[in-house]
């Protein structure tokens, strides 16, 4: 099949997915909100609206589950450029999530306190393990465990008229704009940001100091990236820096988050005897600028760089060099009715030296390849530049059961392509790969 067809029937699919799926519908994304509890700035419920759970004496308790399905018509073992929807042709179970939470009140003008926990079962699993923690537990499962977060939560009223946040332990990335959390997320399948060019999560301490309505100044330590403590759980023995600011402006309209994860991230065990792992860094840079230009209509531009200075060639010649990739993602996102919102992702992404972006055959290697073990890896005949488009919707049935908080249905046509002739897709048989999926995130 042609280069020229593969896009023509993407769009013929988007636009028969979104005439079958039009009904009435409520926007899931209304204006940004300025960073509170250390999070990062997102596309989430209206803040006047309760989250969706159950409260106890102040405890939020809520659950979740995604299922999902990604066709894909070659039916290669694996969807190429796809990490958490990399099984084509087989429904998974992305996530069942359970949440215990205490959130910081965002008006709080005193001391306040808050927690989170929050644990994982599912397919995705296999891709934001901590090292060490769960890992081993069914390490050749599809569906493992995994610890999302737990840490605790501080509201400190010193030093800036809004204060400032403490956020301790075990967290996801405040980098980037798509989340481990399905339901903030506009598309079932994730960009090549999200999965080759930034963390997933980070053990240590995180600040946000609230330095007036236009600045926020994010400042913290971590053990790296996916990692915590002792032999298990880190690759190597250095601590790593996160830092940046959340501007809001316009009113709220305008929100720019740009921060930056910088620390050595390549294994020991890999590394040893001939080079010193804390000595190559890897520097994660990413900003994210939300506008709201209308009330129905939000565009997100997402710019990415990464740069490992051990890299690829590190590992085959013995003499470390710097590997680098970079991309931008532009997302728009416009509300037709009360329950539909019809989503686009546009992202081009260049992996300089075919390092960054792989594939994982076994349902551990991922975790295997952090640590420094060997693993089978799929990987592009040589450096390239990948571009995807996906077009989708988002569907939010009203009327829901007494007993469901929340209900949405994504729909999607993604359409990726190498620029290089590097075969990257289908086995390394194709240059581009066409896939149509659907998932079902109901929370309780």
């Amino acid at each position: 099949m042609t280069t020229n067809r593969l896009w023509q029937g993407a769009l013929l699919a988007a636009a028969a997915t979104i005439v079958a799926t039009t009904v009435p519908a409520s926007a899931q994304t209304p204006a940004p909100a300025a960073a509170t509890e250390t999070e990062k700035p997102a596309v989430a419920p209206s803040a006047d609206a309760p989250p969706p759970g159950y409260w106890i004496n102040g405890i939020h308790l809520s659950a979740q589950g995604d299922v999902g399905v990604s066709f894909n018509p070659v039916g290669p073992k694996q969807n190429f450029g796809q990490l958490l929807t990399d099984k084509p042709n087989t429904v998974l179970l992305n996530q069942i999530l359970l949440t215990a939470n205490k959130p910081l009140d965002p008006k709080a003008t005193d001391f306040d306190w808050g927690f989170k926990l929050q644990g994982m079962y599912g397919s995705d699993a296999r891709y934001t393990h901590f090292l060490g923690e769960f890992d081993q537990v069914n390490p050749y499962d599809r569906n493992q465990f995994d610890i999302v977060e737990a840490n605790a939560l501080a509201h400190l009223p010193v030093l800036f008229d809004g204060g400032i946040d403490i956020k301790a332990g075990q967290y996801p990335t405040p980098l980037g704009f798509e989340t481990i959390d399905p339901s903030t997320n506009p598309f079932y399948s994730h960009s090549y940001i999200f999965q080759f060019g930034l963390p997933f999560k980070h053990t240590g301490v995180l600040t946000t100091s609230h330095v007036s309505g236009l600045l926020d100044v994010y400042l913290g330590a971590d053990t790296g990236v996916n990692t915590t403590f002792g032999p298990l759980g880190e690759n190597n023995s250095a601590v790593a820096f996160l830092g940046g600011v959340n501007l809001t402006m316009l009113d709220g309209n305008l929100t720019v988050l740009a921060l930056t994860h910088i620390g050595p991230e390549n294994a020991t065990r890999a590394l040893t005897p001939r080079f010193n792992a804390d000595g190559y860094y890897r520097y994660e840079n990413d900003v994210v600028i939300t506008y709201k230009a209308t009330s129905d209509l939000t565009l997100v531009t997402e710019l990415n760089l990464i740069r490992d200075d051990f890299g690829a060639t590190g590992y085959a010649t013995g003499k470390p060099s710097a590997s680098n990739a970079f991309g931008i993602a532009q997302y728009a996102a416009y509300t037709i009715s009360d329950t539909l919102t019809l989503n686009g992702r546009a992202e081009v992404y260049r992996d300089d030296n075919n390092f960054f972006v792989a594939g994982f055959g076994a349902n551990n290697g991922f975790d295997q390849y952090q640590k420094g073990f060997p693993t089978p890896l799929t990987t592009a005949l040589h450096a390239t530049t990948y571009g995807a488009i996906t077009v989708g919707v988002t569907y939010k049935p009203a009327d829901l059961p007494a007993a469901i908080s929340g209900l949405l249905i994504r729909p999607e046509v993604r359409y990726d392509h190498d620029f290089g002739g590097a075969r990257a897709f289908n086995s390394n048989k194709d240059n581009g790969s066409f896939t149509i999926a659907s998932d079902m995130v109901l929370t309780f």
